[in-house]
């Protein structure tokens, strides 16, 4: 049976996260405000904007840590996150990292990704038991991927402030998760650090969707996919860094702007 061209046609993939009329109201300040957002798998989105913007508390939702005052957080189709909790939330295949590194400075970078891979269990019988042969090479393959394979028996706070940072979001993808989250991950680093955790978020990107807030403009250029400016809680602009780049209302509000850091 011959098929014509328009039954070839695919249908457009579900968002994995569609934010609709979101608004996020902290005692009568509105941090967002009418929010309309969406993701689809597989994406590098960067999230740039001034100070106040809402681009950290956009991800505070995204991971439960704040609930909307109103609106829509759908995730996948049909997973409401706001009635979900953070443990919940990470469960379903969200990972949140914040501008800080969180390890276990005492630990090797090794046991850091043992924990994260076996987080059901305490932190004692995790330590001692026995590691599977399939458990090496997935922590192994993951220590690869960060760049941290030579560095699996050093102590973690030993490590540069870069390879911290590599190593907790090497934590987070042993975890396997759909959607990553990253709060400035380039900030503070050395000019290698930062090029080498560009090339990393491009790596994950082929596996996971990953949301970067980033106030260094330097980095969204060279390694920015999608860009989503916000402004005063809502979305001001979305597009290629060109575009953005070149559309008159962002520059106004934001890439004319210096000195500029947390929202």
């Amino acid at each position: 049976m011959s098929m014509t061209a328009s039954s070839l046609k695919q249908e457009p993939a579900e968002p994995l996260v569609r934010v609709d009329r979101l608004e996020v109201e902290f005692d009568g300040f509105k941090a967002i405000r009418g929010l309309n957002f969406s993701l689809t798998s597989g994406e590098l989105r960067f999230l740039i904007g001034p100070n106040g913007a809402g681009k950290t508390t956009l991800l505070d939702v995204l991971c439960g840590k704040v609930k909307p005052s109103r609106g829509k957080v759908l995730f996948k189709g049909s997973i409401d996150l706001a009635r979900h909790q953070e443990h919940q939330i990470a469960e379903l295949g969200i990972g949140r990292k914040f501008q800080a590194p969180s390890i276990f400075v005492t630990l090797t970078v090794l046991e850091n990704m043992l924990l994260s891979m076996r987080q059901k269990r305490g932190l004692l019988s995790t330590l001692i038991a026995k590691t599977t042969p399939e458990q090496r090479e997935k922590i192994h393959h993951y220590l690869g991927i960060i760049g941290l394979a030579g560095k699996a028996q050093e102590k973690a706070g030993s490590l540069s402030h870069g390879e911290k940072q590599w190593l907790e979001i090497g934590m987070l993808l042993i975890q396997e998760p759909e959607l990553l989250l990253l709060d400035e991950p380039a900030a503070g680093m050395t000019d290698s650090e930062t090029e080498k955790t560009g090339e990393l978020l491009q790596r994950i990107s082929d596996k996971q969707t990953v949301v970067v807030v980033e106030h260094d403009m330097d980095f969204v250029r060279r390694f920015a996919q999608a860009v989503t400016v916000m402004h005063e809680g809502m979305v001001l602009r979305e597009g290629t860094m060109e575009q953005i780049q070149n559309d008159s209302r962002v520059a106004e509000v934001y890439l004319g702007r210096r000195g500029e850091r947390n929202d």
